[in-house]
């Protein structure tokens, strides 16, 4: 039989008792890589609390006319299945007859999911690739609430527009 020899162990020990290894390099790089991470982290917290993921100051936007017949607020960062509230105020060149005409495009009803329009329109008509709405008109200006709860994910357009005014274009981005 050939003479066995014991196990000997490279790594040094201490107090004889307990093997103690190091890898210098292995623990820069791991300190290296959990900072990235760290960092990453504290950047997400940043963006989500500035509203970049949706409910935040980025997220609001306000576009209006140039001809001012209407201003609108909503939010260009929406969450999916998430209610928001897209407002619509109308100038004074908006009002005809006592009336405000609105025509929103498909797209605010079917992706960006309109659940109701306040105040509540005195008759709304299908047609053109929207719906047209009219409101009575209560002094110089009047403003109208689309409530919007988002039913696709992506970049969803919506237009508006007073009839014979500028139609206002807008980009909402809907995240998961």
């Amino acid at each position: 039989m050939p003479k066995l020899k014991p196990v000997e162990d490279t790594v040094s020990k201490v107090d004889n008792e307990l093997a103690v290894g190091s890898d210098p390099d292995f623990q820069r790089r791991w300190i290296r890589m959990e900072r990235v991470v760290w960092i990453l982290f504290g950047m997400f917290i940043i963006l989500d609390l500035l509203g970049a993921f949706g409910r935040g100051p980025l997220s609001k936007a306000h576009a209006a006319t140039k001809d001012g017949s209407m201003e609108v607020t909503y939010e260009r960062i929406e969450r999916f299945s998430t209610a928001s509230i897209l407002t619509v105020k109308f100038g004074p060149n908006a009002i005809r007859d006592g009336k405000v005409q609105l025509w929103v495009s498909d797209s605010l009803i079917k992706p960006l999911g309109n659940q109701r329009v306040v105040p509540q329109p005195a008759v709304s008509a299908v047609g053109e690739g929207g719906v047209t709405y009219t409101f009575p008109a209560t002094g110089r200006n009047g403003s109208v609430e689309f409530a919007m709860e988002p039913s696709a994910v992506g970049i969803q357009q919506a237009a508006l527009r007073v009839p014979e005014q500028e139609e206002l274009a807008l980009k909402i981005f809907v995240v998961p």
